[in-house]
């Protein structure tokens, strides 16, 4: 397995180790011995899937408090592009992005850890993502960015098609809560 970091300290990009033969291909797309020994010390309590069809974007999504959420992100078929922002106040990274095409086809991950907005949006026909959660889910403690919003400079690769109401009542990135603190 190989681990990447990126601009945003903590997010990581990973891609396991494929065998692939005449029948197809195999690999482990979680191991806890193996990220142990990449220092990742991860404890998951809840697997989530999500089915899209292409213009879909979904985020930015974040959960503050106790349910604060690391995220295992992968995509089981089709492409997104996967974004991460850093809402940690003090952070020198404050409110810049990593983005990174996951797909069935390159079978790469990111590791979101607690202090980052996630989105992304469906790049194929459909797209079939798969993501793995340190917290479970609790709709007190959830928040929304605004995906569009003009400070955060994402782009997301496609027209929005298909975003959900609740998604279009994000918050402005200016307006967030200080949930998160930067701390070295």
């Amino acid at each position: 397995m190989k681990v990447e970091e990126t601009k945003l300290n903590g997010v990581l990009i990973i891609t396991p180790d494929v065998f692939g033969d005449d029948r197809g291909y195999f690999f482990e797309s979680y191991s806890e011995r193996k990220f142990l020994e990449n220092g990742l010390f991860l404890d998951f309590v809840q697997d989530n899937v999500s089915y899209s069809r292409n213009g879909t974007i979904r985020g930015l999504h974040y959960q503050v408090g106790e349910f604060a959420q690391g995220k295992l992100c992968q995509v089981l078929s089709g492409r997104v592009i996967d974004v991460a922002v850093d809402i940690r106040f003090g952070s020198p990274t404050f409110g810049e992005h990593v983005a990174v095409e996951l797909s069935g086809e390159n079978h790469r991950q990111i590791w979101i850890p607690p202090g980052f907005a996630h989105g992304f949006s469906v790049l194929s026909d459909t797209a079939l993502f798969s993501y793995k959660c340190t917290a479970y889910y609790s709709k007190r403690d959830e928040r929304a960015i605004l995906y569009n919003d003009p400070e955060l400079r994402i782009d997301w690769k496609v027209n929005a098609s298909a975003v959900s109401e609740k998604d279009l009542q994000g918050k402005a990135f200016k307006d967030i809560g200080k949930d998160f603190l930067y701390s070295e």
